[in-house]
């Protein structure tokens, strides 16, 4: 259950206005808890929500055409990073686990979709100058992005530790 809370704060986090946090969402941390917490078989239920998502901000908030061809590479980082979550994290869960996780997770999706971003469009040359200034002017979504991993992240795996660490603390020991 808390999987899915988490992917809905996610949800909205991505519909609530927030221009000058440029891609700060609980997308990526919730994605790492849903794989790490949750079956194969119920990554279909994330996958299909963030893609309506997807198409809900593309035509009705940024009133632009939408090209599904555009965002399977992001559709796919969402699944990849699900996968993350259920490789690094399902059977065993650590604080060091859960750092590589967070730093993956958000690199990949800078990488790749960055990358993308540059092959696919006009909007840099395509030379390795362009593709630096890609890269570049995408630093600041990344920074955020990271960030946001890692404190929803932070909170979706410390939270449960803490609290059962503090009720071991505070247990009354039985009377023998």
């Amino acid at each position: 259950m808390p999987a899915y809370l988490l992917l809905i704060v996610a949800i909205l986090s991505r519909l609530a206005p927030h221009p000058d946090w440029l891609n700060f969402t609980a997308v990526g941390g919730a994605l790492l808890y849903f794989g790490a917490r949750r079956s194969w078989r119920e990554m279909l239920a994330p996958l299909a929500a963030l893609i309506a998502t997807d198409y809900l901000l593309t035509v009705f908030t940024y009133h632009y055409a939408f090209h599904w061809q555009a965002y399977v590479t992001t559709w796919a980082w969402y699944f990849a990073v699900m996968a993350l979550g259920w490789i690094l994290l399902h059977t065993r869960t650590t604080f060091l686990r859960v750092a590589a996780g967070v730093v993956l997770g958000p690199t990949s999706f800078f990488i790749v979709s960055n990358y993308g971003v540059w092959a696919g469009s006009d909007m840099y040359p395509h030379t390795l100058s362009g593709l630096l200034a890609c890269y570049a002017a995408a630093i600041p979504f990344y920074r955020n992005d990271l960030m946001s991993t890692a404190i929803v992240a932070g909170l979706a795996f410390g939270v449960p530790v803490l609290v059962r660490r503090m009720n071991r603390a505070y247990a009354v020991p039985s009377a023998s």
